[in-house]
């Protein structure tokens, strides 16, 4: 029953975090300290990225470009118009920094593991999906941050100070990483398991000290029941909206069907591996906790509903 429900182990991991900064959040003289350990958590985060993220695979998938050409359109142009109208539609109707939140989920590339899992289980085109997610999050790096100050106004506007953040704890290690590729790749695939359990660790790590912050700063207080019944049904709405659109440009652009599928889950899911350093780089913490919570709802649905939809294509293939 619990693995239908949470077919990611990482989900009930996430849930857990939420509920222990809800509980003890981190306060006072803990503080910096805290942020200290989330910004060497991301920077470790992001050189793994680096070492892992195949960079022959990638230059050799560039040739498919009809799929990967639609992958990125639709992740960072279609999600991050879905994202930018839903904050303009609860903008009235939620906090500021919540309904920004939708934006930002927008803007955030694809997931590397859970896209790739899903489309192999759907009878997708496994390799491609691999170059999918690299491509995705090589290029999300840099352009998910340029399309949030693009798309949000003022409250998107990045200052030195945060580009260099940016730069220097997310792009860098990155960097760092793919030129260690010859080096330390044998010893991260070899040791899978490691580096899924230190990737997770430093998301944790970096949810809970946003979301202490936003704790201690009231979120609790500022949200009612109708704004989370909100925030839940927004979700739902570009969840559908999401995978429909996927699926529909697949079908648009005349793809085989197992490049259709990887499309579909490519295109359609957001990474919260991505979201949560990012947000921690840009946002004050206090700020950084209310921004990340759409992005913490979709990705813990996007999973589930991943994981029910994967199956029916590969038992359907006239779907």
């Amino acid at each position: 029953m619990l693995a239908r429900l949470f077919p990611d182990r990482f989900v009930p991991v996430l849930l857990a975090t939420l509920v222990i900064a809800s509980l003890l959040p981190v306060r006072g003289a803990g503080v910096p300290v805290a942020e200290a350990l989330s910004t060497a958590a991301i920077i470790l985060l992001f050189f793994l990225n680096g070492v892992r993220l195949p960079r022959d695979e990638v230059l050799h998938g560039i040739r498919n470009w009809k799929l990967q050409g639609g992958a990125l359109l639709f992740c960072f142009g279609a999600m991050a118009l879905l994202g930018l109208g839903a904050q303009a539609a609860l903008a009235p109707l939620l906090p500021a920094t919540l309904a920004l939140g939708f934006l930002f989920l927008g803007i955030l590339p694809s997931t590397v593991q859970s896209a790739t899992a899903a489309s192999s289980m759907a009878g997708g085109n496994v390799a491609a999906s691999v170059v999918a997610a690299a491509l995705l999050n090589l290029s999300g790096v840099i352009a998910a941050p340029l399309l949030f100050a693009l798309l949000a106004g003022s409250e998107g506007d990045i200052s030195g100070g945060a580009a260099l953040r940016i730069m220097l704890i997310l792009l860098l290690p990155f960097i760092l990483g793919q030129l260690a590729q010859r080096w330390l790749r044998p010893w991260v695939l070899a040791h899978r398991g490691l580096a899924t359990l230190m990737d997770r660790s430093a998301i944790a790590i970096a949810v809970y000290v946003a979301f202490s912050a936003a704790v201690v700063a009231g979120i609790w207080d500022q949200l009612d029941t109708r704004e989370i019944a909100l925030v839940l049904a927004a979700v739902a709405l570009l969840l559908a909206l999401a995978f429909g659109g996927a699926w529909g440009l697949g079908g648009a652009l005349r793809l085989a069907r197992a490049d259709r599928i990887t499309l579909l889950f490519s295109g359609a899911q957001k990474s919260i591996a991505v979201g949560a350093p990012l947000a921690a780089t840009l946002f004050p913490p206090a700020t950084a906790g209310m921004v990340l919570v759409p992005i913490l709802v979709y990705h813990m649905a996007q999973l589930i509903l991943s994981a029910w939809i994967a199956p029916l294509l590969n038992r359907s293939p006239e779907v």
